[in-house]
């Protein structure tokens, strides 16, 4: 369903050749992959994507500084309450602060409608017409750029593609990464996927409120966390209850003022 305040568009990447061809190998950040002499195309060619993006990646930064925009890729699995806690999150910003929305899904504009709700311009992007992208990558976003008037901008919240793999090896200009947890997952998520909890810049613990009915420990999961990614922030919530949410918001405000501060040649 589209609203004066919500846009759809189709995209995907140039460098696919058919439905979700893509290279799978993902290498990990600052890990090096082996060239051998069978495989030696398939690296060059996620090299090549992963070059291009990154190139398209700080075309976006520059334009979201020089506008002054703080921009936050919020990533998780499917099921984390992602987009309850950006419902939440958007009420208790707005109108405060001028937030927009990008929501990227591989097919329906049902998380779109949700956050739609709140005022706020949202694009939704569906990737099911080039075969399912399991992530966003810059060109997407820029893309979506010409559906918000960047100038009644303060805050861009990206909401990627359910997926703890693919998302965090493409930067799309952002500022900042946040991943959503929920207990109900388990306290293994961390250590299973690491990178997305390396490349991140703070955690959303969610679901707390559902812990008097589950055997979870959080401290487990805490401790995995530091491991992986020590200092990292991480903001124990409830979407549903509300629970946990001054201490996130206050951190979300901090940044958007601190990018509302910072001259925009100085973001590289």
């Amino acid at each position: 369903m589209l609203t004066p305040n919500k846009k759809l568009i189709y995209c995907h990447h140039e460098d696919h050749k058919g439905p979700h061809s893509h290279p799978h190998p993902h290498p990990q950040a600052g890990g090096g992959m082996e060239t051998q002499r069978s495989g030696t195309r398939e690296i060059k060619v996620v090299r090549r994507v992963l070059d291009a993006n990154d190139l398209m990646a700080a075309r976006n930064r520059e334009l979201f500084a020089a506008k002054k925009i703080f921009v936050l890729n919020v990533m998780s699995s499917p099921g984390s309450g992602k987009t309850t806690t950006l419902q939440k999150t958007l009420s208790h910003l707005m109108p405060g602060l001028r937030c927009a929305v990008i929501v990227g899904d591989i097919c329906t504009t049902i998380d779109a409608d949700r956050l739609a709700v709140s005022g706020a311009p949202v694009v939704q992007i569906n990737t099911d017409a080039f075969g399912g992208d399991c992530h966003l990558a810059a060109h997407v976003i820029e893309r979506a750029l010409g559906g918000i008037d960047l100038d009644a901008v303060d805050l861009l919240i990206v909401e990627n593609i359910g997926n703890l793999v693919c998302p965090a090896e493409f930067d799309i200009g952002e500022d900042k990464r946040v991943v959503v947890l929920s207990v109900t997952e388990g306290e293994d998520k961390p250590a299973k996927y690491p990178l997305m909890f390396r490349q991140c810049d703070a955690m959303l613990l969610n679901k707390i409120d559902l812990l008097p009915h589950l055997e979870y420990d959080v401290q487990a999961t805490l401790s995995s966390v530091a491991q992986i990614h020590p200092g990292m922030p991480v903001f124990q919530i409830s979407a549903k209850t509300g629970q946990g949410f001054e201490a996130w918001l206050a951190w979300l405000r901090d940044m958007v003022r601190a990018k509302k501060e910072m001259r925009a040649d100085s973001v590289h």
